[in-house]
């Protein structure tokens, strides 16, 4: 069955390191994906572009939104950003409004998004609890309301830069060597954060290894995500 794919990053890069295989993958067998960034990145994750003189922010924003684009088209994937301003990011209740609207109008079978806790940068953990807050505003808990609502959706956290200090427990690994060009190619667009390639290249092979051992299966490739919802199963 095709899957509808909700990837919410505070940055506008920040899904293509930890979920482009994951998200070319359902792409591939037929589902959809929107990436939402709830900023650009553009004061604290575009240091190579204010390297060049006389940049401004403005022309920040537009690099940054030409190469997130990009790169999300390369695994099948639609991009949108709320630019709600980022280090700090600041959700105000129109924000917040924007972000629930844009639950209703998807109605995605899955969200990912970052974990609730990174002590290097304090947009992360926020993005989880605003993302996690608009789930549920949107579900309406999971039952009928006097508000328009959709089914909730199974929520992940895709895997921080450093795992072991923010929480991370993966519990679901996804084979993504089948795509993995694809996810070479996007990570090959993000121009503003080109240092980032190499080390999430090296992270999908540790990864592919893990996924190998506790499968048994042969897999080069993988993606780590930690599951926050239960699942709900006809059987084990």
């Amino acid at each position: 069955m095709a899957k509808k794919l909700l990837v919410i990053g505070a940055h506008s890069a920040d899904f293509l390191w930890r979920s482009a295989g994951t998200i070319a993958l359902i792409t591939s067998q037929g589902g959809s994906a929107l990436v939402l960034a709830l900023s650009y990145g553009e004061r604290g994750e575009s240091g190579e572009l204010w390297k060049e003189a006389g940049q401004t922010i403005e022309n920040v924003k537009r690099i940054r939104h030409e190469q997130a684009e990009e790169a999300a088209k390369r695994v099948g994937a639609t991009f949108k950003c709320l630019d709600l301003g980022d280090y700090p990011l600041i959700i105000t209740d129109d924000g917040m409004n924007q972000l629930i609207e844009v639950f209703r109008t998807e109605a995605p079978d899955i969200v990912v998004t970052h974990t609730d806790k990174d002590p290097f940068n304090p947009d992360h953990p926020l993005a989880y609890e605003t993302v996690s807050k608009a789930r549920l505003l949107a579900s309406g808990a999971g039952v009928a309301s006097a508000f328009e609502r959709i089914n909730p959706a199974e929520l992940y956290m895709f895997e921080p830069h450093q795992p072991e200090l923010s929480n991370f427990m993966p519990n679901t690994y996804v084979d993504i060597g089948a795509v993995f060009g694809q996810k070479v190619s996007a990570m090959d667009v993000m121009g503003a954060q080109s240092y980032l390639k190499g080390y999430y290249t090296e992270l999908a092979a540790r990864r592919g290894n893990h996924a190998k051992r506790i499968s048994g299966k042969d897999i080069k490739y993988a993606e780590a995500f930690q599951r926050i919802t239960p699942a709900v199963v006809d059987s084990l």
